[in-house]
C-alpha cells in the first residue's frame, strides 16, 4: 500500500520541482513579467514607400503583397511578437511591432533593396567619415574572412580551411597623407595635397554594363581604380549607386573596410534556402548553409571555380544588401550541386543567424524608402486593461463558487488544478518572452483563458467517469483508477483537437490572431501536463483519506452526489458493524 501511495506523491513532487525550476530561471534572469503586445504596451511603427527597382512605373498590387509577406517574415524573425504588417495607399507598407527598439526594427525592415552576390576585386581598410547606420542582419566585420565550401567538403566549417583567406587589414590608400617625425620629436605637418578629382558619373539604371555571364571576368578601368582610391565610407548612394550590371564601391557594416566589387554574378532570386547552425563532426563552429535553384547552382559552380583560382582578396565573393557588404567569404574550390556552407572567420551564433536572416528575407520585388518612424503608445490604455482584468477576476470567482457548490470538497481539486495551470502558464509566457520574443496581447490572454477553462472541463470529464464507475458497483477507490483509464482517452482527444486547431490557426493566421493561436496551443499542452501530473495523482491521494474515501457528505463523493442509493461496500461495512454489535 505504501508503494501505491508513494507513486502519486513522487509524481506531484516531480511536477513541483519542474515548476520551481521555471521560476528559478526567472529569478536567475531577473525576468518576472511577460512582454506585452502592441495593444497593451505600444511599440514602433514604420511606414515604407515602395517603388519599382527600375525606378519607373506604378507598383503592382502583387509585388506589394509579396513584399509585405517577406517583411512580415522578417519581423516574425524577432519572435512571436504580435507584429502587424499591412499595405496602404497602393504603394506603402506599414509595420508595427511591440517591445522593439526603434533602431532594431529599422535594422530588420528598413533594408529592402535587392540581394546580390558580387566578386571582390579589391578591399582596403578605411576610416569612416561618420558613424554608419547599422544594416539589417548586422554582423561585425570579421578580422578573417569566412570561407565558403560545398556541403561535402570535410573542412566546411573549419576556420582554418584550406585556401587563401582574406584579411580586412590592408594598406591604406596611397593618396592618404602621412606624417614623419622631425628632430625635435614633433610630427611634421602633412604636406598639402590637391583635392581628389570628383568621381566619374555612374549609371543609375541597369542595361549598359557587363552581361551577367561575363561579370566574373570584369576588370576595373583606370577611372574605377582612381575613384576607389578616393572612396571613403559611408557610401554616398547618389554618387555610387547600386546597379546590378555595374561595378560597386561598397563598405562593410562597420564602415571600416571598403570594397571594389564587380557586377552582379548571382541574383538573390536564385537563393532558395539559408539556415544557421553548428557544424558536424570536426567542424564545431557556427556556419550558414545555403541552397540555390538549378540556375543558381550552375552559376555558383562557375563563379566559385573562377574565384578559387585567384589570390586574396579576389578569391572572395561579397553578399551585398542595399549596397552594403554583409559578408565576404573566400572560396578554395569550385562548389557544385547548389549547396554551400559559409563558415570560419569570426562567425559566431549571432552573426550566423543574422546572415541567414538576411539571405532568407533580404530579396524583395520592390525597393523601399523609409517615410516615417514613430513610437506608438498602447492602443487600449490603462483603464481598458484594468476593466478587462476585473471582469476576468469576477468570472474566475464565479467559477470557484460553482465548483464548491457542485463538487463540494472536490472543488479544492479544481481550484488547485487551475492554480497550477495558471502558475505554469505564467512562467512559460515570461520565459518565452525572453527567449523567442513572445508578446502577450489581449488576444493571447483570451487564448489562455479558453485553454485554462479546458483544465476545468478535463476534471468534469474525469468526475463523470468516476460517477459511472460507482454506478456500476465499484468502490470509490477502484472507480478513481478505472474511471481515469477511460477518461484520459477522452481528455487526450479533446486536447488534441484543440491543439491541432491552434496549430493550423498559427500557420495560416497573422498578427494578433497568430498570438491567440500560439497561446491556445501552449496552454493546451500545459493542460495535459496538469491533468496527468497533478489532478489525477491528487485525487488518488485524497480518496485514500477517510473524509473522501468513505464518501463524507461534504466530500463530493457521497452516494447522493454520485447518483446511487448507497456507496458500494457501505452495506457490507454496515452489516459487519451490526453483527459485531450483536455478538457483544
Amino acid at each position: 500500500m505504501a508503494s501505491k501511495v508513494g507513486h502519486p506523491l513522487r509524481t506531484l513532487v516531480a511536477l513541483f520541482i519542474v515548476i520551481a525550476a521555471l521560476y528559478g530561471v526567472m529569478a536567475a534572469t531577473r525576468t518576472w513579467t511577460p512582454r506585452l503586445g502592441l495593444d497593451l504596451s505600444g511599440g514602433t511603427t514604420i511606414t515604407l514607400t515602395a517603388r519599382n527597382t527600375n525606378g519607373s512605373g506604378s507598383v503592382s498590387a502583387t509585388s506589394l503583397e509579396q513584399a509585405r509577406t517577406i517583411i512580415q517574415q522578417r519581423v516574425d524573425g524577432l519572435g512571436v511578437g504580435e507584429s502587424d504588417v499591412t499595405t496602404a495607399g497602393g504603394n506603402q507598407i506599414i509595420v508595427s511591432a511591440p517591445n522593439v527598439q526603434r533602431d532594431e526594427l529599422v535594422e530588420q525592415v528598413g533594408q529592402t533593396a535587392e540581394l546580390r552576390f558580387r566578386a571582390v576585386y579589391d578591399m582596403q581598410s578605411t576610416t569612416p567619415t561618420s558613424q554608419p547606420t547599422p544594416q539589417a542582419g548586422s554582423t561585425s566585420s570579421p578580422t578573417t574572412a569566412p570561407t565558403t565550401s560545398g556541403t561535402s567538403s570535410p573542412t566546411a566549417s573549419s576556420p582554418t580551411a584550406s585556401g587563401p583567406t582574406a584579411s580586412n587589414s590592408t594598406a591604406s590608400p596611397s593618396s592618404s597623407p602621412t606624417a614623419t617625425a622631425t628632430g625635435n620629436g614633433r610630427p611634421a605637418p602633412a604636406l598639402p595635397t590637391e583635392p581628389p578629382a570628383p568621381p566619374s558619373p555612374r549609371p543609375t539604371a541597369p542595361g549598359k554594363g557587363t552581361a551577367p555571364d561575363k561579370a566574373i571576368n570584369w576588370q576595373p578601368t583606370d577611372q574605377d581604380t582612381s575613384d576607389f582610391a578616393n572612396f571613403t565610407c559611408p557610401r554616398d548612394t547618389d554618387t555610387y549607386p547600386d546597379v546590378s550590371d555595374q561595378p560597386l564601391f561598397a563598405c562593410d557594416e562597420a564602415g571600416t573596410t571598403k570594397y571594389l566589387l564587380g557586377p552582379t554574378v548571382i541574383s538573390g532570386n536564385e537563393l532558395t534556402s539559408a539556415s544557421a547552425g553548428l557544424g558536424q563532426g570536426n567542424s564545431l563552429g557556427w556556419q550558414v548553409d545555403l541552397g540555390l535553384n538549378s540556375k543558381g547552382a550552375t552559376q555558383f559552380q562557375n563563379v566559385t571555380g573562377v574565384l578559387a583560382s585567384r589570390t586574396s582578396p579576389q578569391n572572395q565573393f561579397a553578399i551585398v544588401l542595399d549596397g552594403t557588404v554583409v559578408s565576404a567569404p573566400s572560396v578554395s574550390s569550385a562548389i557544385a550541386g547548389g549547396q554551400a556552407t559559409i563558415s570560419g572567420g569570426d562567425i559566431d551564433q549571432q552573426s550566423a543567424q543574422n546572415l541567414a536572416n538576411v539571405l532568407k528575407y533580404g530579396q524583395l520585388p520592390l525597393a523601399f524608402e523609409i517615410s516615417s518612424v514613430d513610437s506608438v503608445s498602447a492602443t487600449l490604455g490603462g483603464e481598458q486593461l484594468q476593466a478587462g482584468l476585473i471582469a476576468g477576476a469576477v468570472g474566475m470567482a464565479l467559477v470557484l463558487i460553482f465548483c464548491f457548490i457542485y463538487y463540494r470538497g472536490l472543488g479544492l481539486v479544481v481550484i488547485a488544478s487551475l492554480a497550477v495551470a495558471f502558475g505554469t502558464t505564467y512562467a512559460a509566457m515570461v520565459l518565452l518572452g525572453a527567449a523567442v520574443g513572445f508578446a502577450l496581447s489581449l488576444a493571447g490572454i483570451a487564448g489562455a483563458i479558453v485553454a485554462i477553462g479546458v483544465t476545468a472541463d478535463s476534471f468534469v470529464i474525469y468526475f463523470a467517469r468516476i460517477r459511472d464507475e460507482v454506478g456500476e458497483g465499484r468502490t470509490i477507490r477502484t472507480a478513481v483508477e478505472t474511471g481515469w483509464r477511460r477518461a484520459r482517452q477522452t481528455i487526450l482527444v479533446a486536447d488534441g483537437v484543440s491543439f491541432l486547431s491552434a496549430l493550423i490557426l498559427f500557420i495560416l493566421a497573422i498578427g494578433s490572431v497568430r498570438g491567440f493561436a500560439f497561446t491556445l496551443g501552449l496552454t493546451t499542452i500545459i493542460d495535459i501536463l496538469v491533468v496527468f501530473l497533478f489532478t489525477k495523482p491528487l485525487v488518488t491521494l485524497l480518496v485514500r483519506t477517510k473524509f473522501f474515501g468513505t464518501g463524507h457528505k461534504l466530500s463530493g463523493l457521497d452516494a447522493e452526489h454520485l447518483g446511487v442509493q448507497a456507496l458500494p461496500g457501505s452495506r457490507r461495512r454496515a452489516r459487519s458493524a451490526t453483527t459485531a454489535g450483536g455478538d457483544v
